[in-house]
């Protein structure tokens, strides 16, 4: 195989891992937007429990405050529920990129291989192009 081929091939793999790499730096900022957000959510959901027990219209002690605090840990719930299955996403996806990487990475470490033994074959032909035979 000629030089030139492999040289683009190693090129083709630097491009791979470029991207690759790209993606894997979205995916984490995505998820430190997804904890950021958990923990915005955590502090108004604590602020809203914080005034809806000391509102003295449905406060702490009226008919109406069992029932609006259902409803908050309800909303609460589904929210922590919808961040975690963004975060677990994520977590996917970051794995499997990690993986491509890993591979690709394999792949170019055979080729650089392959790329140093046919430089030197050809050196050691004298540069007939590796036939010497």
């Amino acid at each position: 195989m000629s030089i030139a081929n492999l040289q683009e091939k190693l090129l083709f793999f630097s491009r791979q891992k470029s991207r690759l790499n790209t993606e894997l730096s979205n995916i984490q900022m995505q998820q430190m937007s997804a904890t950021r957000k958990a923990g915005t959510s955590q502090m108004a959901y604590n602020q809203s429990l914080q005034e809806l027990y000391y509102d003295p219209e449905i406060g702490y002690g009226t008919d109406e405050y069992t029932e609006v605090l259902v409803q908050l840990q309800s909303d609460h719930e589904f929210e922590m529920a919808s961040l975690t299955a963004w975060e677990s996403q994520l977590e996917a996806h970051k794995e499997s990129t990690e993986t491509q990487l890993n591979e690709i990475t394999n792949y170019e470490n055979s080729w650089q291989k392959l790329l140093a033994n046919n430089i030197k074959v050809e050196f050691s032909y004298g540069g007939v192009g590796g036939g010497g035979k």
